[in-house]
C-alpha cells in the first residue's frame, strides 16, 4: 500500500532544487565576503580619520609656532640677521605647506573610501533583495512542490480506494460462489 502512496520527485524538480540552493549558498558567500569588505573599508576610513585629525593639530601646532616666531623678530631681531629669519620663516612654510598637503591627500583618500563604503553598503543591500527574493521563490517552489505532491497523493488514494472496492466486491461475488458450489456439493453428496 505505501508503495502506491510514495510520490517520487522528477529529475526537473531535483535539479531545480540543486540549482536554487547552489545559487542562494552562493550569494550567502558573496553576502558574508560583501560584509568583510565594508569592516576593512570602515577600519580604513577610521584609520584616515585619526591621521587627518593629526594631520590638522600638526598644522595648527606649526601655525601657533609659526606665529609665535614672527612676533619676537618683529619686535626684537633676536641676534639673527633678516636672512636668517627669512630662512627660517621659509623653512617653517614650506613645513606647513607639507602638512597641508599631507592632509589634502588624507581628505582624498578618506573621500575615496568613503565613495567605496557607501557603494559597498548600497551593493550590500541589493544583495540582501535578492536573496530575500530567490528565498521567497525557492519558498513557492516548494509549496507549490507539495502541493502537486498532494494532489498526486490524492489521487492515488482514489485509485487505491477503487481498488479496494473491486476487490471487496470480488471477494463478495468469491463467497457467493463458495456458498453456491457448498450448497451445489450437499445436493451431490444427497
Amino acid at each position: 500500500m505505501e508503495e502506491y502512496l510514495r510520490v517520487v520527485s522528477s529529475e526537473l524538480e531535483i535539479i531545480k532544487n540543486s540549482k536554487l540552493g547552489k545559487k542562494i549558498e552562493q550569494l550567502e558567500e558573496e553576502k558574508i565576503q560583501l560584509g568583510l569588505d565594508v569592516d576593512v573599508q570602515k577600519l580604513e576610513a577610521e584609520k584616515l580619520r585619526k591621521g587627518k585629525n593629526k594631520a590638522e593639530e600638526d598644522l595648527d601646532s606649526l601655525k601657533m609656532d609659526y606665529k609665535k616666531l614672527c612676533l619676537p623678530i618683529r619686535t626684537a631681531g633676536l641676534g639673527k640677521t633678516s636672512e636668517q629669519w627669512r630662512q627660517e620663516v621659509n623653512e617653517e612654510k614650506n613645513r606647513a605647506e607639507q602638512w597641508e598637503k599631507k592632509y589634502q591627500g588624507t581628505q582624498v583618500r578618506g573621500n575615496a573610501l568613503e565613495k567605496g563604503l557607501l557603494e559597498c553598503q548600497n551593493e550590500k543591500v541589493r544583495l540582501k533583495a535578492r536573496v530575500t527574493k530567490l528565498e521567497k521563490s525557492l519558498h513557492q517552489y516548494r509549496n507549490r512542490n507539495s502541493t502537486i505532491k498532494l494532489k498526486a497523493s490524492l489521487s492515488k488514494i482514489e485509485e487505491l480506494k477503487g481498488k479496494i472496492k473491486e476487490l471487496g466486491i470480488a471477494l463478495q461475488n468469491s463467497k457467493l460462489r463458495v456458498e453456491l458450489l457448498e450448497a451445489s456439493n450437499e445436493q451431490w453428496k444427497e
